[in-house]
């Protein structure tokens, strides 16, 4: 049994009281993260969730056992991170950027990289996940959607980047001579889950209810998922990269609401000595931005 990979199924359920928040969180579906948690609890031999209507609830042992769980998580990402590290002694640059970005401007940066670093390997995951690897080693430096909670790490500014709503071709917001987020009441909006980063998350949802729409969200853990329900007419989206889905004839890329709309982004590391590499990404970032 993989110890370490059950317990992170424990301390998400725990921490969501959810499993489908735990799942969403650990970009799973739901069925494993509950089969492991009863692996867990029988290899155990204690009862740590208690399924309910309402979702998931620790027991008096699970309680008991959660705070010994997430530091044993935390000290097993720490030994990888160490362990990698002594492993390749070299100039190969891990770095990650939140999967909002898009594949135009993941591209970008890793070209920009290219000049400075003579290696590099790159992952793409939430901003959630991204923040965990970088405290724990396992990634150099990350790009994450802002605002997020980073911890002890540094964080450089926040660039903004503009997005577009994408909208069914069918919708009349895509002829209006002035659209407006109004007139997308009746979508959903689709968009990855809160798990992903609460606080950027509930910040983008103000906004768009400053703007006049308090949209019903639509969780969505892929690029896929987003343009198959935004294709299907129920759903809108934002995308950083309009050019990429000008060739898909079922949905229109459309430039309202620019600031309610714009992706907030910046570079989290957690040894000084990155603090070059991080400013080149960063300027990369800022050239991307005033040109959106």
């Amino acid at each position: 049994m993989d110890l370490i990979r059950h317990l992170r199924f424990f301390v998400a359920v725990a921490e969501e009281g959810h499993f489908g928040e735990a799942a969403a969180r650990l970009e799973m579906t739901q069925p494993p993260v509950s089969q492991g948690l009863r692996r867990l609890e029988k290899h155990l031999g204690v009862l740590l969730i208690r399924r309910t209507t309402r979702g998931a609830e620790l027991t008096d042992a699970g309680r008991e056992l959660l705070p010994r769980a997430r530091l044993l998580i935390d000290d097993a990402a720490r030994f990888q991170g160490e362990a990698r590290r002594l492993r390749d002694r070299s100039e190969v640059l891990r770095w990650g950027a939140v999967s909002l970005v898009g594949a135009t401007l993941t591209a970008t940066l890793a070209q920009r990289i290219a000049r400075v670093s003579s290696g590099q390997e790159m992952a793409s995951a939430s901003t959630v996940s991204l923040i965990d690897q970088v405290s724990a080693g396992s990634l150099d430096l990350a790009v994450v959607e802002a605002p997020c909670v980073t911890g002890s790490l540094i964080a450089g500014p926040v660039v903004v980047v503009r997005r577009t709503v994408v909208v069914p071709a069918s919708h009349p917001v895509t002829t209006a001579e002035r659209p407006r987020l109004r007139q997308l009441a009746g979508l959903d909006f689709c968009h990855a889950p809160r798990s992903f980063n609460p606080p950027a998350h509930d910040q983008l949802i103000d906004r768009l209810r400053e703007a006049g729409l308090d949209p019903h969200v639509l969780p969505a853990s892929s690029s896929d998922q987003v343009l198959a329900a935004v294709a299907a007419g129920r759903a809108f989206a934002l995308t950083a990269e309009p050019g990429v889905l000008a060739s898909v004839d079922a949905v229109r890329s459309v430039s309202m609401g620019r600031d309610a709309t714009a992706l907030r982004l910046r570079v989290v590391y957690r040894e000084a000595a990155l603090g070059e590499i991080a400013e080149v990404v960063t300027a990369a970032l800022y050239k991307i931005g005033k040109a959106s």
